[in-house]
Formats: C-alpha cells, structure tokens, sequence
C-alpha cells in the first residue's frame, strides 16, 4: 500500500472516532508495524493535520482547529516534560482546576495514574483526553466558545468558577517577563486566569523557558502568587536567581 493512501486511511479514523489513538492499535488495525505508522505520523504531523501525543496522536477531526494543532505542536519536547512533571503534584482524591493552554493540555494527557480525582477545566480539546480515563471525574466550564483556541470563556464561565473550590490550579501562561509578571493574550483570558488563581489552594504555573522574556499580552498575576513554577532549562544565570526570588522553580528536561 502507498504510503499516501495508508496516511488518508489513518485521518479516516481519526475523522471517525475523535479520540486519541495509539500507535500499536493504529498498527494493527493497518496491518503495518509501529514503525511504519510512526513515519505515517511524522509526515501527518509536518502536514499540520494531527497532533503527536506520548504514544500515539491526536485527530481534532471535524473541527479542523489548525491554530490550537500548530499551538500543542509548539515546543512539543519541553511542554511534554512539563506536564509529566506536573501530573506528579497531584495526589489520588485531588480536586483540580486546570485552564486552557497547550501546555497544559500535556498536563491532562498525564492524568491517567493518579488515582481518583476531580477535574474542573474550560478547555474543549482536554475533553476527548480526558474521557480515556476512568478515574477522572470531569466538569467542564461552561461559556461562549472560542472557536480559535478551543476553549469555552466569557461571563457564563466566571459566574460557574465562584462556585469552584479546588486543591490545585494549574495554570500556563503566554508570557513571563522580567519583573516576574505571568500574562495572558488578551484581558478576557487574563481575568479568567486572574479568577482561576483564586479559586485554589495550591497555585502551579507551568511555562517552558521560550515563554520567558515574553512581554506582550496582559498581566493576569506575578511569580509570588503561584507555590510553584515548572519550566525548562534555558534561562539566563542572572534572570534566573532574580525570578527564583518570587516563587519555588523547578526545571524539568524533556
């Protein structure tokens, strides 16, 4: 079989049942080895039309969402590293709020080892990741949805979050500047991050190095606010110690 026509028959799949697949079920059910579908992702993945995961990929299928595909796609290696490293904060009976991002949609693709736990989240794409998990009890976040960046947000959502009471927020971030400010892209998404950070015991702001120096969007909070921050190594020496001073940091490397 030529490789085109395999690769058209894997998007039927992930068109039909959108949901994570795995490389070794995909393998079987093609009738190839895992190698050979693997060289089928890659291609895919050069494409744009899926999203690799930790063993397999991820179709957005009929929502064709190129925007939040090329978002999770970014930086793949070190979002992944952060949100392994984030799943080991959180403990078997956690209640957890998690925002939309791309990085911590590989927060959510972690979560399947962790024991019973509850998960509050406004992002549409963390649903079908979620939803291959039996103990994740999940709530999503009512509001208007944005089409782009595959969230649901607004006034609704904000009414719904005063009601929320977690153990843990994670929360990611557009930017860290030099001041330890934490931003957001636009003030919608900033003041639901803001109100996010309320509503928890425990703050974690996970952000990889290529988000720091980043001054453009808006403040949604500082460095002091969160417990902790998860990033990778990169960092100026200098910038560093300075932004260690606000907040615990914890480099992870993918």
């Amino acid at each position: 079989m030529k490789p085109e026509i395999r690769q058209q028959q894997l998007m039927n799949r992930l068109r039909a049942v959108e949901r994570e697949w795995r490389v070794d079920e995909l393998a079987r059910a093609l009738k190839v080895s895992p190698l050979t579908i693997r060289r089928d992702l890659d291609a895919l993945e050069r494409a744009g039309a899926i999203v690799r995961t930790l063993g397999g990929c991820l179709g957005l299928g009929r929502t064709q969402n190129a925007v939040y595909q090329k978002r999770v796609a970014t930086q793949f290696e070190l979002k992944q590293a952060i949100g392994q490293a984030a799943a080991r904060e959180v403990h078997s009976g956690d209640t957890l709020l998690i925002n939309e991002g791309s990085t911590t949609f590989h927060l959510a693709s972690c979560l399947g080892g962790c024991g019973p736990i509850t998960v509050y989240t406004n992002s549409v794409a963390m649903i079908g990741e979620f939803t291959r998990f039996k103990n994740v009890r999940l709530f999503v976040l009512g509001g208007e949805y944005h089409r782009d960046l595959y969230y649901l947000g607004g006034g609704l959502m904000t009414e719904v979050l005063e009601t929320v009471c977690a153990d843990t927020v994670f929360l990611g971030a557009d930017g860290v500047d030099a001041r330890g400010h934490c931003l957001a892209l636009n003030p919608d998404a900033a003041r639901e991050a803001r109100m996010m950070l309320q509503r928890a015991r425990r703050k974690i702001l996970l952000a990889d190095v290529t988000k720091v120096g980043n001054r453009a969007g808006n403040v949604y909070g500082m460095l002091q606010d969160f417990d902790l921050w998860i990033t990778t190594p990169g960092m100026p020496r200098t910038l560093f110690k300075r932004l260690r001073q606000s907040t615990t940091v914890r480099e992870v490397t993918p």
